[in-house]
């Protein structure tokens, strides 16, 4: 966290990570029901992280004269931190293989659908012996 900002008011009873938050102390080994300031402090520092993270990006976005924040100024915003940018390059990489993987199932889904004859939408009626299929 490069710069300091004022925390006073920021998160007034708002709790934006606990179910996450107690998840993963129970996971490392805390107790079933954490103490809520535990809870509280964790979220804070978590919640601050991101906005700070958002607003490196947001410079950077800047800087670049855009409007809009990509990816990349995230990535340029983490670029210090070598774990979580390959974390986040893992995780983009996969997202990209999964959309790809989507796409080619849709595609050989519809080819499939259109061999018979329907366009791979809906039921249709099927005519009698095709393929040695059964009627409706």
């Amino acid at each position: 966290m490069t710069e300091v900002r004022a925390r006073a008011a920021r998160h007034k009873g708002q709790l934006n990570f606990e179910t996450e938050l107690k998840a993963l102390l129970y996971a490392y080994g805390d107790v079933s029901i954490p103490l809520p300031e535990t809870v509280r402090v964790l979220d804070e520092i978590v919640t601050d992280f991101i906005i700070e993270t958002c607003h490196q990006a947001a410079r950077s976005a800047t800087y670049s004269n855009r409007q809009k924040i990509k990816v990349d100024d995230f990535k340029f915003a983490i670029r210090g931190n070598e774990a979580m940018l390959g974390r986040v390059q893992e995780l983009l990489g996969m997202d990209k293989e999964l959309k790809e993987a989507r796409k080619q199932f849709d595609v050989a889904e519809g080819e499939k659908g259109l061999e018979k004859g329907r366009g791979g939408r809906g039921r249709g009626k099927r005519k009698r012996g095709e393929e040695g299929e059964e009627e409706d």
